[in-house]
């Protein structure tokens, strides 16, 4: 009988809040552990969450990280469990370990920090162009979640097969509900009605200030709250200094929102009168698809990877001008409908066809070493 493939998972993000690379391994591994050919090793160091998202079966194991400590985590914790229970594949998010005890599947998700150096701090540049260039050339497989970042690394690091595994979205967003009834539960738990979202974390690429200024200048505030969602990673002076000059009647209409569970938020999502994604660079925007499969419509800056979503009613616009925004804005609203491109977004964005192409191009390498 052969020996089932071991993989190895490095969740380490699960220890801290909710991003986009913990949804991306939460998605691509649901779909994964199906295949019992393979026994699944996951590891972080509160397991006990590992658990809830994956459960219990024969394939899925899970290990504890000792430390917190990345350093430690990368060089002496992985290595030290790869080794011991006789992993064949690891798969990382960015960087790998430089001890290497098996193959390497490495997701790199975009290069933005390279291509948008004004938006990044020096040292943060200096420091992951050494560390994501080293870590893929000593990757077996390089996985990426978008057509532009694939052309990203292929350019910037000299990289020819890189193979891309699509986020996708939740079966959750595609589900029928009653938008009253959720209407009414928003304003239940969080005192507004009638408003816009914008679901990221904070960095100035995501152009916070550029939506603010759209939704005051337009006086959209008279008639709708600005309900704005994520981790705060980096300060965006330009939003601060607006907000902070706006009287205290328009501030009581903008929202700031972080560390929400997955149902608070796609509770949010589905109240929402609008979704509205400006953020100038991605590599991919995971929230614009799934307030579209909601039925929200939802407006999205058409710059790098967000241009693959022009099946969305021509709902893109320049994350520059205020202009294209506020009209699209205007048209969406007196819409009055929710959006027909669900179907699209089922078929192109799910897991399961993720999965197989993971599993397609990790099989393709299993068999050059037998």
């Amino acid at each position: 009988m052969e020996e089932k493939i071991k993989i190895f998972v490095d969740c380490h993000i699960f220890d801290k809040n909710f991003e986009g690379t913990r949804t991306y391994i939460t998605g691509l591994y649901q779909e994964l552990i199906k295949d019992n050919s393979k026994t699944f090793y996951f590891a972080a160091k509160n397991t006990a969450i590992l658990e809830e998202v994956f459960g219990t079966a024969e394939n899925v194991k899970y290990l504890e990280l000792a430390h917190k400590n990345k350093f430690y985590r990368l060089l002496v914790d992985i290595p030290k469990l790869i080794k011991a229970n006789n992993i064949q594949y690891a798969h990382f998010q960015y960087i790998v370990p430089p001890i290497k005890y098996c193959k390497y599947i490495n997701t790199i998700h975009d290069l933005l920090f390279l291509e948008y150096p004004q938006y990044f701090p020096w040292m943060y540049r200096v420091k992951n162009k050494f560390l994501f260039k080293w870590s893929v050339k000593h990757s077996d497989i390089i996985l990426t979640v978008s057509e532009y970042s694939k052309q990203q690394i292929q350019r910037l690091f000299n990289i020819d097969n890189v193979v891309i595994t699509p986020n996708a979205v939740n079966d959750v967003f595609f589900a029928e509900y009653n938008k009253e009834t959720i209407k009414l539960s928003v304003a239940k738990k969080y005192k507004i009605e009638d408003y816009f979202i914008y679901i990221s974390r904070w960095e100035p690429r995501k152009n916070h200030n550029f939506l603010l200024e759209v939704f005051v200048e337009n006086n959209y505030y008279r008639d709708f709250f600005l309900v704005l969602v994520g981790k705060r990673d980096l300060i965006n002076k330009k939003f601060n200094n607006l907000y902070n000059s706006l009287p205290e009647s328009i501030k009581n209409k903008i929202i700031i929102l972080e560390n929400l569970s997955f149902d608070d938020l796609q509770l949010l999502v589905k109240g929402a009168e609008v979704s509205i994604y400006p953020s100038i660079a991605e590599g991919f925007g995971i929230p614009i698809l799934e307030a579209a499969a909601a039925g929200i419509p939802s407006l999205y800056s058409n710059r790098t990877a967000m241009k693959d979503f022009s099946f969305l009613h021509d709902n893109g616009f320049d994350p520059f001008d205020k202009n294209d925004l506020n009209e699209k804005i205007k048209i969406n609203l007196n819409k009055g409908k929710k959006m027909n491109n669900v179907e699209i977004i089922k078929e192109k964005y799910n897991w399961k066809y993720s999965a197989l192409l993971f599993l397609e191009e990790l099989n393709n390498n299993s068999s050059k070493t037998k």
